[in-house]
């Protein structure tokens, strides 16, 4: 694993959250981070689902440095450049292309493919991928399924970031299991709590998820 790498795991396990935000408009952006980073939380993943995910970046990447902002659900190449140029310091994906894998590679961006089976894992880690994230995790199989791929995969030092299904009653099962960096939702930052901008709200959840993953000890 490249320092660029071990870095970002480092950050992102010292937190063991990192909210999947989606943003309908740019001027969203400052408010919500800076709302995250009251709480305590200082990552955060703007996915390309919608228009305004570019700017969003670009945004709280000038206005509040200190914030790790990634791009989440990167499908495409020119999905890949935008986020670059616009200062991402990370990229997630919810399926493994391996052509975007080697374009963010030669970017130096370090990047998250999405994994569900064996095949998909081999196939990350032949690509030099350590950090995984595992998508959708509830649906593929949970806790369970991530314990059946720690058995022949634990000793690569791979780490996933399951998402998909996860919340405030389950979240600490996942991150008990040494191969979870940390978990991704984004039950703490729902679009009708930024529509509504209740970043009061945000911010308790915030406050109670970072209080149970600093409570879990890993198995």
């Amino acid at each position: 694993m490249s320092d660029m790498n071990q870095d970002m795991l480092a950050r992102i396990a010292a937190k063991r959250i990192v909210p999947v935000v989606v943003l309908d408009q740019e001027d969203q952006a400052e408010p919500l981070a800076e709302t995250l980073l009251k709480a305590g939380l200082d990552i955060m993943e703007i996915t390309f689902r919608t228009s305004a995910a570019e700017a969003s970046i670009r945004r709280i990447s000038k206005t509040f440095p200190e914030m790790l902002v990634g791009a989440g659900t990167v499908l495409e190449l020119d999905q890949l450049k935008r986020a670059v140029n616009a200062g991402a310091k990370f990229a997630v994906a919810p399926g493994l292309n391996e052509t975007i894998v080697k374009a963010a590679q030669d970017f130096g961006l370090p990047f998250f493919p999405g994994v569900m089976t064996p095949t998909n894992v081999e196939k990350g880690l032949s690509l030099g991928c350590k950090i995984l994230k595992f998508f959708p995790a509830e649906a593929a199989g949970g806790v369970t399924m991530i314990k059946a791929l720690e058995g022949p995969y634990a000793h690569t030092g791979v780490k996933f970031l399951p998402t998909g299904g996860i919340g405030l009653d389950n979240m600490r099962t996942y991150l008990e299991r040494p191969s979870v960096a940390a978990i991704g939702g984004s039950w703490i930052v729902e679009k009708k709590m930024i529509a509504a901008q209740d970043w009061a709200t945000i911010e308790k959840l915030t406050r109670d998820a970072l209080a149970i993953a600093a409570g879990v000890a890993v198995m």
